[in-house]
């Protein structure tokens, strides 16, 4: 489970290349369960680069060795991505930190050992009143008010979190006071070549399913694969696919060099996802009536991966980011 953090805290030291390629193959598997290992993994990274060294031997061999689950609050009930509104707060008492407010869309939420959470520390500074804390979901004060019922990826929940006079201790603190909206951006921006190979993982197992049906499919007296039409389709298909796979790897790259890489993450991120989204409703379609019932993979590819193009940023954040980058 803990792919990306060092041995030496007990994971597996893979570079970021290699992560994208497992949440790949993951994703062709069951897109649900990439999304658990990455969201989970997001908060190793987040202790890996922001976190004390008293932080990292406490809790990265629990994230390495699945023994706790990791959760990452974040978005609020009425605030994504825009994170100026967001409103819970925590507020100092003394050795502890109180939190208060209520986190929306969190996976892995319901059944975290472990989470970090976003809060306000000063409403007057802005993006540097925002600080990351690490919480034990166990404790007074972190309640599940909700878990969702979902379009797809059903294999991972989604929860809404309550934080009611949640206190935490001071030392629970991830790096300065203030730096939560820095890091979660530093975060986000990584993630989104994640959320990539996601998307290209459920595209390619579409990709295949629609291979073997129109293989084994026959009208007229012949494999459909043999219709010009249906040729075009997978053709096209498998183009566009291998297209966002050699992306998403030149990210990840980028990645592993410490390179600066928004724009290319939000580009991996917007192409794999609105590709995905094209090329399962394309195999949908191939595989005709059947492509609409339970018993072919298809429709499921269609309602799991609809999401990677929502969260960690919309598609529209995705085009903003490129956008400002280009000015």
């Amino acid at each position: 489970m803990g792919m990306l953090v060092p041995d030496e805290y007990g994971g597996s030291g893979a570079s970021f290349v290699e992560y994208c390629l497992a949440i790949e193959e993951f994703a062709a598997a069951d897109a649900g369960f990439a999304t658990i290992v990455h969201v989970h993994n997001s908060l190793g990274l987040t202790l890996m680069w922001s976190a004390s060294e008293e932080q990292k031997r406490k809790y990265l061999p629990k994230l390495a060795s699945g023994e706790h689950i990791g959760a990452f609050l974040l978005t609020e009930p009425h605030a994504g991505s825009d994170t100026a509104a967001f409103r819970t707060s925590a507020r100092r008492d003394g050795t502890e930190y109180v939190l208060n407010g209520s986190k929306q869309f969190i996976s892995n939420g319901s059944e975290a050992g472990l989470a970090i959470v976003l809060a306000v520390t000063d409403p007057t500074a802005g993006k540097r009143g925002k600080s990351l804390f690490l919480v034990d979901p166990k404790q007074p004060g972190y309640e599940v008010a909700r878990v969702e019922s979902k379009y797809g990826q059903h294999t991972a929940h989604l929860a809404q979190i309550e934080l009611k006079d949640c206190r935490v201790p001071a030392g629970n603190l991830i790096g300065a006071e203030g730096a939560g909206y820095q890091q979660t951006m530093a975060l986000l921006s990584h993630g989104r070549v994640a959320i990539a190979a996601q998307a290209v993982g459920v595209a390619r197992a579409a990709l295949e399913a629609a291979l073997r049906y129109a293989k084994d499919r026959e009208a007229y007296g012949a494999p459909i694969i043999n219709l010009q039409a249906v040729s075009f389709d997978l053709a096209d298909m498998a183009m566009h696919v291998e297209i966002a796979h050699q992306y998403v790897l030149h990210a990840a790259r980028l990645v592993d060099a410490n390179v600066p890489c928004a724009k290319e993450a939000s580009m991996a991120k917007l192409f794999a996802s609105e590709m995905a989204e094209k090329v399962c409703s394309t195999a949908l379609q191939l595989h005709g009536g059947y492509g609409y019932l339970k018993d072919f993979p298809v429709e499921r590819y269609c309602r799991d991966v609809r999401v990677c193009k929502i969260y960690e940023g919309t598609s529209h954040i995705q085009k903003l980011i490129i956008a400002r980058s280009l000015a």
